[in-house]
């Protein structure tokens, strides 16, 4: 969608971007191609919707209730009864998707035939690939109900504007943290939502050459600070799918080291726009500096939604003793419902919130089917890829647990970005190469330290692949390549940062890993 720009005050769904063209070989996460506008919230009115697309939504909440109700009541047979779901949307999906995505569903079931023919164990594999499968699925669903009701607040895009508009001099790291905090809402939808803010305010700059310096400065903030969110968020796919692939590793263990992680991330980009700024040539003129609308205050309903979210899911984890990931899981939608109950306080909240329930399940969820089948498949495909490729490099006679650690662990850091590189998402890169690594005891540190190397990574991934949603969302609103953003714009600042990771994942497993 190159040269595509969203209007900052469009409502209350344009906080989505549009599809990525069929050939890409990774859609947006998030994205969709569905009209901008579906939902009229003055009239609730919503448009038909075919049989076939209800199908598939009532389908996909059926996935997240069941995962929800398997992260707390796991001994009951919900997992058994989602494998099921899991196999019926799957095959809906192949009926709609083309390209990458339909190979990714051939490849899952040529997967499937290879272990029924070569395990004798093979029902209870396809179970633990399908269940992964499901909780990918439902834990996208979940996260996108955030996401839809932030579409129609106008307190989160008085906070954006006031982000975007803030002065040169402390406008990346403005833009880095507000990212930061944005995603922890609308996941890949905060680039989608500060890129399109950050581009009106750098078009209002007449001269050219300041305005191409002042847009890519603007967007590799909003695209690193997002990065740095993905070691540590629990609503983060990296510390879903590590905690899940590694035994051992939890999100609150973890924590503190990703964060640091993320620190890391986002400071080595603070420095290098720091230090490296563009000079401008003789000819251009001082900057022109627009008014700013708001103050820190618009930054309040963002920080108090964000406590709500981090309060709930702490107490009922400390009580429950429920996986963060699966607490997430629960209370997300739930938030997002009173949150959408809230905003039409005043005009029938009931009738407005069954209304956007219908669009959300008969139109927004069928709208994802390529992101879903990309999601899906990747966790299946690796997992069940992981479990047969296992035996082979044992039967072949490598001993990866006579590697010294540290070369594993830094491996890692740079391993998850250079496979971005030729199109592998990383939960498939992941869920693939995590059963063959040796044990945390083997290796002789802490699951911790795996998982800090792992998110590493995948953060580094998602600042250099071509592949990934941060790339094309980045690439499109400069009408620039993928690639061009991944290699040209992030080359030096990845291997930087690879350098500087590789250097903290070493030294945390000597000191505490």
């Amino acid at each position: 969608m190159p040269g595509h720009r969203q209007n900052p005050c469009n409502r209350p769904q344009d906080i989505r971007s549009e599809a990525l063209d069929e050939e890409r070989s990774v859609p947006l996460i998030g994205a969709s191609n569905q009209p901008t506008v579906i939902i009229d919230l003055s009239t609730h009115s919503i448009r038909p919707y075919p049989l076939s697309e209800r199908v598939n939504g009532w389908l996909l909440v059926g996935i997240t209730v069941l995962a929800v109700l398997h992260e707390w009541q796991p001994e009951l047979p919900f997992a058994i009864a989602n494998s099921v779901l899991v196999v019926l949307v799957s095959a809906l999906f192949a009926t709609r998707v083309r390209g990458t995505r339909l190979a990714f569903i051939i490849v899952a079931v040529v997967l499937t035939l290879m272990t029924i023919n070569t395990m004798p164990d093979w029902s209870d594999r396809i179970e633990k690939g399908l269940g992964t499968a499901a909780f990918i699925g439902a834990f996208f669903c979940a996260l996108n109900t955030l996401r839809n009701a932030a579409g129609s607040s106008k307190a989160i895009e008085q906070c954006g504007v006031f982000l975007a508009q803030q002065p040169p001099g402390r406008r990346y790291a403005a833009l880095t943290v507000g990212a930061q905090a944005f995603a922890l809402l609308l996941n890949y939808g905060a680039i989608a939502l500060l890129g399109s803010l950050a581009m009106a305010s750098a078009n209002k700059e007449p001269n050219e050459e300041i305005r191409l310096h002042r847009t890519r400065r603007m967007l590799l903030a909003i695209q690193r600070g997002f990065i740095a969110t993905l070691p540590w968020s629990p609503l983060s796919f990296a510390v879903v799918i590590t905690t899940t692939v590694i035994p051992g590793a939890t999100w609150a263990k973890g924590f503190w080291p990703c964060m640091l992680t993320g620190i890391i991330v986002s400071g080595i980009g603070w420095a290098m726009d720091s230090l490296f700024k563009p000079r401008l040539s003789a000819s251009a003129p001082v900057p022109v500096r627009g008014k700013i609308e708001g103050s820190w205050f618009s930054v309040f309903p963002l920080l108090l939604l964000l406590g709500i979210l981090g309060s709930v899911a702490a107490i009922l984890h400390w009580l429950s003793g429920v996986r963060v990931a699966g607490i997430v899981l629960t209370v997300v939608p739930l938030i997002a419902l009173g949150w959408i109950a809230w905003q039409s306080r005043h005009d029938r909240p009931v009738r407005a919130l069954v209304k956007r329930a219908q669009l959300y399940i008969n139109v927004d969820l069928p709208a994802f089917r390529n992101e879903l089948t990309l999601l899906m498949m990747a966790g299946y495909i690796g997992t069940m890829g992981g479990m047969l490729l296992a035996p082979v490099v044992s039967s072949a006679g490598i001993d990866l647990s006579s590697v010294p650690t540290w070369i594993i662990l830094v491996s890692l850091v740079w391993l998850i970005p250079l496979t971005g590189q030729v199109g592998m998402n990383p939960i498939l890169a992941v869920s693939l190469f995590a059963p063959i690594l040796p044990g945390a005891a083997a290796l002789g540190v802490e699951p911790t330290a795996i998982m800090v190397a792992i998110t590493a990574g995948w953060s580094l991934s998602g600042a250099c692949s071509p592949f990934t949603a941060t790339t094309m969302l980045i690439g499109s609103f400069a009408n620039v390549s993928a690639s061009h953003v991944g290699l040209k714009w992030n080359g030096v600042y990845t291997v930087v940062a690879a350098l500087v990771l590789s250097a903290w994942v070493v030294l945390y497993s000597a000191l505490f890993g």
